[in-house]
């Protein structure tokens, strides 16, 4: 797909016609690769906003990784992180969190740990990693994700003690095929009682079964008043999908799966060519209410 084009999806249910909400992923599709808002995604987010559409954000990141978007966005919604594990209110207060059952998140962290793929909790509000005798704590991904959520990691020796209270398990290796065939083990041995997905390549997210990106769409909306399907929803990985699937509008980026791609309506550039942008100009403003 060339840039500044949009494409067909592999969804075949006719889109919605007019969209009253926004709600978006950020890695991947907000933001650039080096976690950058670009001047034509926030021109575009004043477009949205003058246009009288809402924008929501949900992430596989905490809650509080994500506020430095607020201001920029001049956010006033609700927030979901977690891949939908918690959702805050606009002025920060806790409305739901969805933790792990414990003896999930102990089978969880013995099979990362059984694969050589590096754990990181998070737990009400903090982000808790273990020390290495060799290397920095956290692995070498620690440094990248606390420049993306700005959120202070914490050293534990040992995670057993946080079992009953983590939000989300993430794995993170160099390793994608390994992290692809881990994912996939660990939603057939646990099945209904987790839910396992990569929100980057190197990435692995696993929650409590009902923390999800849909349930948390669909949350965003019925807070904010707003139908389904005049809801349009955009994202890149494979978490991202069961929102795509509840939305009036299902946009994937143009450097999304191609599992991604199969589920939208339609496919907009990536986001290192203002693909969100162009998805607000060329497919949002035109459903405006």
């Amino acid at each position: 797909m060339s840039a500044g084009s949009i494409a067909p999806g592999g969804r075949s249910d006719p889109p919605s016609g007019r969209i009253r909400l926004l709600v978006s992923d950020i890695d991947g599709t907000l933001v650039t690769r080096d976690k950058r808002l670009t001047p034509g995604v926030l021109a575009a987010a004043g477009r949205l906003r003058e246009a009288g559409i809402r924008l929501a954000l949900v992430s596989s990141r905490p809650a509080r990784g994500m506020d430095m978007f607020i201001e920029p966005l001049a956010l006033d919604t609700p927030r979901a992180g977690l891949n939908g594990g918690e959702i805050l209110a606009p002025d920060g207060t806790l409305l739901s969190r969805l933790p792990l059952a414990a003896d999930a998140a102990r089978e969880t962290l013995e099979t990362l740990d059984a694969y050589g793929v590096e754990p990181w909790l998070f737990a009400e509000g903090e982000w808790l990693i273990r020390p290495h005798a060799e290397g920095p704590a956290g692995g070498p991904f620690a440094e990248r994700e606390f420049r993306a959520v700005r959120l202070p990691p914490t050293v534990v020796e040992d995670f057993s003690a946080h079992h009953h209270r983590i939000g989300k398990i993430m794995g993170s290796s160099n390793d994608h095929p390994l992290l692809e065939r881990v994912e996939r083990e660990l939603q057939e041995r646990l099945g209904a009682r987790v839910n396992a997905h990569r929100s980057q390549l190197y990435f692995l997210d696993v929650t409590n079964p009902e923390a999800n990106k849909g349930r948390a769409a669909l949350e965003l909306a019925r807070l904010l008043d707003v139908a389904p399907d005049e809801m349009a929803c955009i994202g890149d990985m494979g978490n991202d999908i069961s929102m795509l699937d509840v939305a009036g509008l299902a946009i994937a980026m143009g450097n999304g799966t191609e599992e991604v791609r199969q589920a939208a309506h339609l496919v907009t550039a990536s986001n290192e060519e203002d693909g969100w942008a162009l998805a607000v100009d060329r497919l949002l403003l035109p459903r405006r209410p």
